[in-house]
């Protein structure tokens, strides 16, 4: 299928099927290919045509956010993602499973908390001494099957139209949740011991890619890689962070299977290393634009040469409103980036208390 450039009501007002040689019916005949040939355009498309540095009738949309009550049963954690993905019309899905699954695999527990708007609680970090980072290894598998299970059912349910990718944490990310979620501690712990972390690492990574292979073949288009905050500047110096842990991201993402087609590496946090981006071997790459010290959606499709996911505030607009911002932001993008290379989106994850008037604003937005 060809990308075009304009939104697909307009195009039959623009079309110019020539002048009085052409007969009635050869001119319907032409109106009614072009026709069909823009219905044909469905989220898969708009995302392959972004991914490609172009755009179809207008960026791809999706948005994403925890749903702690959900997200203990892989069906339900299924049925309210396939819901919200079908009520707001994402082209694409950004699955979002339990973030503690990946602690609770190598030992930590969590529960419950009770209440929608927050998350897991930790009831025991399974690296409590220095010493335990030997002992890191895949012991509760059933965490992170759950997540394959609900990814396949959200896959499945969708169809190829809309392509879904697995949420998958770094090793250093993974890392930092055994400690109790502390970048220092584990940072400071890697870089003073590398003889005990490091191969814990190392078989967290090892878990993490086997975790991809059966998320693809349960159905996912890919995965999205998410760094939290080690990245910044704030965490540490990029030749720092070069020599400490990006082998274990271009290790996990080198591994993907190769029917994983819709990888996207993300950063989280302010002040990022971006250049890092660069680097890292996958199809997108997803910030905050509007955290501080972070580059412009367009700076960032210069820096890294990859189409770029985000523009719009998780934690501003998407979370107050009114949707006129939304759509504003939404707009911005487009302006910014002529919607080549951009898969509009959150910069991260989107609080519970979001209003769905504002997530609806996305999409009405640009498809205007």
């Amino acid at each position: 299928m060809g990308f075009v450039d304009a939104p697909v009501h307009r195009q039959s007002h623009r079309l110019r099927l020539g002048r009085g040689s052409q007969s009635r019916r050869g001119r319907l005949y032409l109106l009614h290919q072009v026709q069909l040939k823009l219905e044909a355009v469905n989220g898969k498309s708009r995302v392959e045509a972004a991914l490609a540095m172009g755009v179809a009738d207008r960026a791809p949309v999706g948005a994403w956010g925890h749903t702690y009550r959900e997200e203990w049963s892989p069906e339900d954690l299924a049925s309210v993602t396939v819901a919200r993905a079908q009520k707001f019309g994402w082209d694409f899905v950004k699955f979002q499973p339990r973030a503690s699954s990946f602690a609770e695999a190598f030992g930590s527990e969590y529960k419950p908390a009770g209440h929608r708007l927050k998350g897991p609680v930790l009831v025991w970090a399974a690296v409590q001494e220095l010493d335990d980072w030997s002992k890191v290894a895949l012991v509760n598998p059933k965490a992170l099957q759950d997540q394959v299970d609900s990814i396949g059912m959200v896959a499945r349910e969708l169809g190829e139209d809309v392509p879904v990718i697995q949420t998958v944490f770094s090793p250093i990310t993974v890392g930092g949740y055994l400690v109790g979620k502390s970048k220092s501690r584990v940072v400071r712990e890697l870089r003073k011991h590398p003889e005990l972390v490091r191969p814990a690492l190392d078989r967290i990574a090892d878990a993490l890619v086997d975790f991809s292979r059966r998320s693809v073949e349960a159905g996912a288009a890919g995965i999205f890689y998410a760094i939290s905050g080690y990245a910044s500047k704030d965490a540490m110096a990029e030749g720092v962070y070069r020599d400490l842990l990006l082998p274990y991201d271009v290790g996990v993402l080198r591994r993907l299977p190769a029917e994983a087609w819709f990888n996207v590496v993300h950063l989280c946090g302010s002040n990022l290393n971006f250049a890092l981006a660069r680097d890292m071997p996958a199809q997108a790459i997803s910030w905050s634009v509007h955290n501080k010290g972070n580059p412009s959606l367009a700076e960032g499709r210069t820096i890294s040469g990859r189409p770029v996911m985000g523009g719009l505030g998780q934690r501003a607009s998407l979370l107050y409103g009114p949707p006129q911002e939304v759509a504003a932001e939404a707009r911005k993008a487009i302006a910014e980036t002529g919607g080549r290379g951009l898969l509009l989106a959150p910069g991260c994850s989107v609080p519970t208390r979001a209003k769905d008037a504002n997530l609806a604003a996305m999409v009405a937005a640009i498809a205007a």
